[in-house]
């Protein structure tokens, strides 16, 4: 358990996940908080990152910065990704070996599994096979993490950890249609084609892959669950253990939003991994599930879209 008093920084903190992780640990009592906007730290810039350590002293770490987008802005920009998050992942773990960090958990992405692994995705399968082209330097990034967290624990002792969720939705999503993941394009694109009655939702891909979603508080309490209890090399899958396809989704999103006009489907669109859904046994017999159903999720969402992304956003589909 995190001791009451404990200096706990949050990277990433106004992000999906670190903004649900500071609520979690709020909720929790802990007021002790250590955050930085982005403008008040550049993860990416090494100097800044060990100046900030040395000043602020944090005795744990959330890890849950990081560049992310869709499939389109993973291909058109994979140096970004690449490059920043390995720059954000070298320079974290190093300032917190450096100055004493007795405990840091690292997040991650399912993306890091290979594109044809059997289903469901279990942790053995890490590096069996090439990854999906559509986001494989986002991948190379979080593996490299992971890695490195074993890496101090073997050379060091260092107290890391690595936790990898799937596909996560909700409050501080990223509804911008050219960067976000596929649930909030769909929630954003319905919205607009029921506000403006239109009668045709276009879908990049055929709709026949299979994906998991979590929301972001399941995984918010996954985390503070995994700095409490564990304490391993290697990672655990975090998720719900069920998946839905493209096609099935929009059905319950366009259910969710009120749109009531048909989906059309791009299939000269990437569709990207066929299916991905993760086994999550081994985070299960530690005693951690999901317990938010996509639905009443989706519906989350959706609500908290309408009153805060939607202001001002341009109504492009």
């Amino acid at each position: 358990m995190i001791p009451p008093g404990s200096g706990i920084f949050v990277a990433g903190h106004r992000g999906m996940v670190g903004s649900a992780i500071v609520r979690a640990l709020r909720a929790r009592g802990h007021a002790d908080l250590v955050l930085a906007t982005r403008d008040e730290l550049d993860l990416s810039h090494a100097a800044a990152v060990d100046a900030f350590f040395r000043e602020t002293r944090p005795a744990y770490v959330f890890l849950a910065a990081a560049r992310v987008g869709g499939i389109l802005a993973n291909m058109e920009s994979p140096v970004d990704f690449l490059d920043v998050n390995l720059r954000i992942a070298l320079n974290v773990l190093a300032s917190a070996h450096r100055h004493g960090v007795r405990k840091l958990l690292n997040l991650g992405s399912s993306c890091i599994y290979p594109r044809l692994a059997p289903q469901p995705l279990r942790e053995e399968a890490l590096l069996t096979g090439p990854l999906e082209p559509t986001n494989e330097a986002y991948a190379i990034a979080k593996i490299a993490a992971i890695k490195l967290c074993d890496a101090y624990r073997a050379q060091h002792g260092s107290d890391f950890i690595s936790a990898m969720p799937c596909n996560l939705y909700g409050p501080n999503d990223s509804f911008d249609l050219h960067t976000s993941h596929v649930l909030p394009a769909l929630i954003r694109k319905c919205h607009e084609a029921a506000r403006r009655g239109g009668d045709e939702v276009v879908i990049w891909g055929s709709g026949r892959p299979r994906r998991e979603f979590l929301h972001v508080d399941d995984v918010a309490d996954a985390a503070c669950f995994l700095m409490d209890h564990v304490s391993q090399p290697g990672f655990l899958n975090v998720g719900s253990g069920t998946d839905v396809s493209i096609r099935e989704l929009a059905e319950l999103v366009a259910e969710v939003v009120g749109y009531r006009g048909r989906f059309t489907y791009d299939a000269g669109k990437p569709d990207g991994t066929p299916r991905k859904v993760m086994d999550v046994s081994k985070l299960a017999a530690l005693g951690w599930t999901s317990r938010i159903p996509l639905r009443a999720g989706i519906a989350s969402a959706y609500h908290w879209y309408v009153e805060h992304a939607d202001r001002g956003m341009n109504a492009t589909a």
